[in-house]
C-alpha cells in the first residue's frame, strides 16, 4: 500500500468521525469578551472571523474544516513593530475557541492558551485584543485547542494564518517578499510512524536509548499509538498546479517567508537549479546567512530565505518527499517568459544542522540555572494514542499545575534528554530561546521558539525570564501536545 494509506480501516475512520460528531497587554486597556464592552469608537486594525467552511484545494477536491475569514491561510497580519495593534475576533463555532499568537512577547493573558489561563473567545461571541506586536519578523497564529482524538479541532482544521511584525529598519536587500504557508487536510489516523531523522541522524546517545527500553511498560504488549496521516497537501490552500504560480523575473532576488502550519508533520522543500539563502528562523535574524539547497522545517517553524531567481524555465517548488509533493505540498514558480510544464528536479544529498547558521566565535555564559527535562512515551496508553512524559510526569490538562517557578531576570537552560522514538518541535510560549547546544555540540547565536529534537539525543537552549506570568511550554506536533507533552513555567514579577 501507499505510506499514506496504510491501516486506513473502516475503524480508525469511525473513531475519527464519532469524536468529530480578554486579556491584558503592556499597559493598555483590558480586552472585554462581550460584543456591548467594545468601544465603536475604537476602530479594530484587523477582524478575525472563526467558521466552519468550504476550501477548494483543486477543482476536484473540496475539504470542509473551520478557516479564519473563509480561506486558509487566514489573512497576513502585517504590523509595525512598537506600535499597538486592535484586533477583534469573533467564533462563529459551537465550542469555545483560542487564537495564539505564536512566537509574540505577549503576556499571559493575551498569549492565547487554556494553560495560561488566556480567556477564551466563547462560542457564538466575540473578543478584542490590544497588545503592541513583538518581536519583529515573521510569526503567525492558530488555534490552540485540545483535539484529542476530534480530527476537526484545534491543529488539525484550517485555522493558521501569517504575522510579520514590520521592523524599524530593513535593509532590505530583496525585491519582494512571498508567504508561503503549507498545510495538509483531510487528517486519518493510522499506525506508521513516518518521522524523518534529519537533524544528525548518524547519532544515538546509548543511555537515552536504554532509558526508551525500559520506561515503557506497554512496549511490545499492545499496538503502536495512533499516528496522523492525510489525503490531501497544500501550499497556501492550493495543490500544486492549482493555485497560482510565483511569477519571478530572472535576476530578481525573492524573499520566501515560509511558514509550516502542519498539525504534526515536518517538511523540506526544494526549488530545482536554485539555492536559499537563510536569512532568519523563527523570524529572528541569524548571525551567520547560509546558502542552502534545502528548506527544513519541524512543525511550527518558520523560515526566512532570499532565492536568487537565476535559472529561467517553469519549476516546482516542493517537498522533497515525493508522495507529498505529488499529494499536492508544492507551487509552481514561472519565470517572465517561460512556458512549458513545471518541472521537478531532486536537490543533492543535505544535512539540516542549525549550526550552519550560529555564531561560530561566540561562547554563551553558564546559566544561573539548569533544567532538565527527560522525554519518554508509554505506547497505546490512553485512547489508543500514545502518552508522553516529562520527567516521568505526563501533563495534567484537568488540574494544569505549575512545574516550576522561575525568576524574573534569571538565564535558564532547559535541557531537553529525547528518550523516545520521534522528533519533537519543541515550542516555548511567550519568549526566544537561543541554541546552547546540538547532539553535545555546543552552538550560540541561532535564536528560535521551536526546535527540532531528534529521537535520542539531548539538545539545550537557554532563555530570560522577562515575562511575567505563566508561559507554556510543550511539543507542537498535536497528538504529542493533547497526551501528556506539555509544562507550565511560571515568572514572577519584576519588582
Amino acid at each position: 500500500m501507499e505510506r499514506r494509506k496504510f491501516l486506513k480501516t473502516a475503524g480508525l475512520a469511525t473513531l475519527a468521525a464519532g469524536a468529530a460528531a480578554e486579556a491584558k497587554a503592556m499597559d493598555m486597556p483590558k480586552p472585554q469578551a462581550a460584543a456591548d464592552a467594545i468601544d465603536p469608537a475604537l476602530k479594530a486594525d484587523h477582524t478575525l472571523r472563526i467558521a466552519t467552511g468550504v476550501l477548494e484545494l483543486a477543482p476536484d477536491r473540496f475539504v470542509s474544516t473551520t478557516l479564519y475569514n473563509g480561506d486558509f491561510p487566514g489573512p497576513l497580519l502585517r504590523f509595525k513593530q512598537g506600535q499597538r495593534a486592535v484586533i477583534d475576533i469573533v467564533n462563529d463555532t459551537d465550542h469555545d475557541e483560542q487564537v495564539h499568537w505564536h512566537g509574540q512577547h505577549l503576556p499571559d493573558g493575551v498569549d492565547g492558551a487554556d494553560e495560561e489561563r488566556t480567556p477564551p473567545i466563547a462560542a457564538h461571541g466575540r473578543k478584542r485584543e490590544i497588545f503592541v506586536p513583538t518581536p519583529a519578523g515573521l510569526r503567525f497564529y492558530h488555534a490552540h485547542v485540545r483535539a484529542g482524538a476530534d480530527l476537526a479541532r484545534g491543529l488539525y482544521s484550517g485555522l493558521a494564518g501569517p504575522v510579520y511584525i514590520e521592523p524599524k529598519h530593513d535593509a532590505g536587500d530583496y525585491d519582494r517578499e512571498v508567504f508561503l504557508t503549507l498545510k495538509e487536510f483531510q487528517p486519518y489516523l493510522n499506525r506508521m510512524d513516518d518521522d524523518t531523522p534529519f537533524i544528525l541522524p548518524d547519532g544515538m546517545e546509548m543511555a537515552l536509548v536504554e532509558i526508551a527500553a525500559t520506561s515503557d511498560p506497554n512496549a511490545g504488549k499492545v499496538p503502536p499509538g495512533y499516528e496522523l496521516a492525510y489525503e490531501s497537501f497544500a501550499i497556501n490552500g492550493r495543490m500544486l498546479g492549482h493555485g497560482a504560480p510565483i511569477r519571478v523575473k530572472q535576476g530578481e532576488r525573492v524573499l520566501l517567508h515560509v511558514v509550516n502550519a502542519s498539525a504534526t508533520e515536518n517538511r523540506s522543500l526544494a526549488l530545482p537549479g536554485h539555492t536559499f539563502k537563510v536569512i532568519a528562523l523563527d523570524g529572528n535574524p541569524v548571525p551567520t546567512p547560509a546558502q542552502v539547497p534545502v528548506l527544513w522545517l519541524g512543525t511550527a517553524e518558520r523560515v526566512s530565505a532570499i532565492v536568487q531567481m537565476n535559472r529561467p524555465g517553469v519549476w516546482v517548488l516542493g517537498d522533497t518527499a515525493d508522495s507529498d509533493r505529488q499529494g499536492g505540498m508544492g507551487i509552481v514558480v514561472e519565470y517572465a517568459g517561460a512556458t512549458g510544464k513545471p518541472q521537478w528536479q531532486a536537490p543533492p544529498a543535505f544535512k539540516w544542522d542549525y549550526r550552519l547558521f550560529a555564531d561560530q566565535k561566540r561562547k554563551l555564559t553558564k546559566p544561573d540555572e539548569t533544567i532538565d527535562m527527560l522525554i519518554t512515551a508509554r505506547q497505546s496508553a490512553r485512547e489508543g494514542f500514545d502518552v508522553y512524559a516529562i520527567n516521568g510526569v505526563p501533563f495534567d490538562d484537568a488540574t494544569m499545575p505549575v512545574m516550576r517557578k522561575l525568576k524574573f531576570g534569571n538565564r535558564y537552560r532547559l535541557r531537553f534528554r529525547n528518550a523516545s522514538g520521534d522528533i519533537h518541535p519543541l515550542h516555548l510560549h511567550r519568549h526566544t530561546f537561543e541554541i546552547a547546544s546540538v547532539h553535545g555540540q555546543p552552538t550560540a547565536g541561532v535564536m528560535k521558539d521551536v526546535v527540532l529534537v531528534p529521537p535520542y539525543q539531548t539538545t539545550e537552549v537557554d532563555f530570560t525570564a522577562d515575562q511575567p506570568g505563566l508561559t507554556l511550554f510543550h511539543c507542537h506536533m498535536q497528538q504529542h501536545m493533547d497526551y501528556g507533552f506539555m509544562a507550565l513555567f511560571e515568572t514572577g514579577t519584576s519588582e
